[in-house]
């Protein structure tokens, strides 16, 4: 599964007013914290991976906790990646286990995230305010074969520019990245 996602800098309030003009279905709000992990073996910095225990709050259902692994970028014109996702049951059982292996917590990222969806749920938009980074809209969907990257990268162009945001103003960046270059900034 490849997830094709491309973030901008964009007010939450400046942007509520467009997804309606878009007749966007609203998902609801959550509160994630990501708990990210440097591995042993090698430096996920340096190759362009992640590693996280996610752990979500929704008041409709609320809490759910899943373990995510984020390959390298597979582009130069996107976020795009391969990701493998699971439901975890207990995510201190799998932070110890992580643990044992080796595997250092190395930040922790919390969002509060509107989320939408729209084309029939074949995109995702998501409007988030990350603690300490700022606020940010991501454009999203997922694809099964490689061969079907592009196309998918211009829908979410697409629904970017008719949400009246340039694409070419996106941040490859993680909210990992952003926060630890911030916390960089601020001890300076």
């Amino acid at each position: 599964m490849y997830e094709v996602e491309v973030k901008v800098p964009a007010g939450r309030d400046r942007i509520r007013s467009r997804l309606e003009t878009l007749e966007t279905t609203p998902l609801g709000t959550v509160v994630q914290v990501d708990t990210y992990y440097d591995a042993p073996h090698r430096t996920f910095a340096e190759t362009d991976e992640a590693l996280r225990i996610r752990s979500e709050r929704r008041p409709e259902v609320g809490a759910e906790t899943r373990l995510t692994y984020k390959g390298p970028l597979v582009d130069d014109e996107s976020k795009t990646r391969e990701e493998i996702e699971t439901t975890i049951a207990d995510d201190d059982r799998i932070d110890a286990i992580l643990r044992n292996l080796g595997f250092e917590p190395a930040a922790t990222v919390r969002k509060e995230r509107e989320r939408f969806t729209l084309e029939d749920g074949e995109y995702t938009v998501t409007v988030d305010d990350v603690d300490g980074v700022g606020e940010y809209v991501e454009v999203e969907t997922e694809v099964e074969a490689k061969a079907a990257l592009e196309s998918a990268r211009n829908g979410v162009y697409e629904i970017l520019e008719r949400l009246e945001l340039d694409p070419d103003d996106q941040i490859r960046t993680s909210y990992l990245g952003l926060l630890l270059e911030a916390e960089g900034d601020s001890s300076r």
